[in-house]
């Protein structure tokens, strides 16, 4: 496909390249001015800058490299349908709403509150994230080498798959379903609440009432450190390799640990048989 160059130019004003098509921007900045491309489509931005709002809306098959999103280009990517970024620095809030098909690939999102809401189809690559409220309401992700500082994270969502993650994030997979997270370190309070079908292979987790109002949480090798009143009111198979501060109320399942070192059943509704607990410190002593 031919392409229009665009290289070494400055855009201003309000929709400055309003429903462009096939175009190659190159070492070019966006500077004031609302909208810049919005209705664009087939269009490659390599090496420019960002530097005011809504930058991409409504677009179709966009490429981003080497690029930078400034502080005021927030709530900078909506609507769009097939884009990828790649070493990108992406400094504004509010980031990804409402997007179809997206690839993420050495990004660091300096200010990513409220970013990559309500979006699908989603794969990311070494990506760096600090804000809250990340990734509200989306499906289908598939992320490995992601880190991430910023509570209440992946609320809401379905069809996820992590890998080799580093979490710091109070009420992480809140109400999702369909989540599998692989060799990973995550530290919040709250995680997983009112979830099902979650999975966690091979992580090591810390967190203060994690894991309750579950329907089949399981965690396979997993080291549960300062983690206290695990499980309440869910249905669990855990085979934890480490000991477990406390668990409390869980309703129905398996755990297999190291040791419980405070189990609580103070709910008279609660079936304490239908759990059935193992410590295997216990039992080799």
């Amino acid at each position: 496909m031919d392409r229009e160059l665009k290289q070494g130019q400055v855009f201003t004003g309000e929709r400055a390249l309003f429903m462009s098509r096939n175009l190659l921007i190159r070492d070019s900045m966006f500077a004031d001015g609302e909208s810049p491309l919005k209705e664009s489509r087939d269009i490659i931005v390599e090496r420019s800058s960002f530097q005011w709002k809504y930058p991409l809306w409504y677009c179709n098959d966009i490429t981003v490299n080497d690029c930078s999103f400034f502080n005021m280009a927030r709530a900078g990517i909506w609507y769009v349908n097939h884009i990828s970024l790649a070493n990108c620095l992406y400094e504004a809030p509010k980031g990804f709403r409402r997007v179809n098909g997206l690839r993420l690939e050495h990004v660091n999102f300096t200010q990513a509150s409220e970013t990559l809401w309500n979006c699908q189809n989603i794969e990311m690559n070494d990506v760096t994230a600090r804000g809250d409220y990340f990734a509200m309401g989306c499906t289908n992700i598939r992320a490995d080498q992601f880190n991430l500082v910023g509570n209440y994270s992946f609320d809401g969502c379905q069809n996820i798959e992590i890998h080799h993650a580093k979490m710091i994030s109070k009420d992480a997979f809140w109400n999702c379903e369909n989540v599998v997270v692989y060799d990973s370190y995550i530290s919040g309070e709250y995680i997983g609440w009112n979830s099902k079908n979650v999975r966690f292979v091979n992580c090591m987790i810390e967190s203060l009432q994690g894991f309750c109002y579950m329907d089949n949480v399981v965690l396979e090798n997993c080291r549960l450190i300062n983690t206290t009143l695990a499980f309440e009111y869910a249905t669990v198979d855990a085979d934890v390799i480490s000991s477990i501060d406390s668990v409390k109320n869980p309703t129905s399942g398996k755990i297999r640990c190291a040791r419980i070192k405070a189990l609580i059943f103070d709910d008279p509704n609660i079936d304490r048989s239908k759990t059935q607990i193992i410590e295997t410190e216990n039992a080799q002593s």
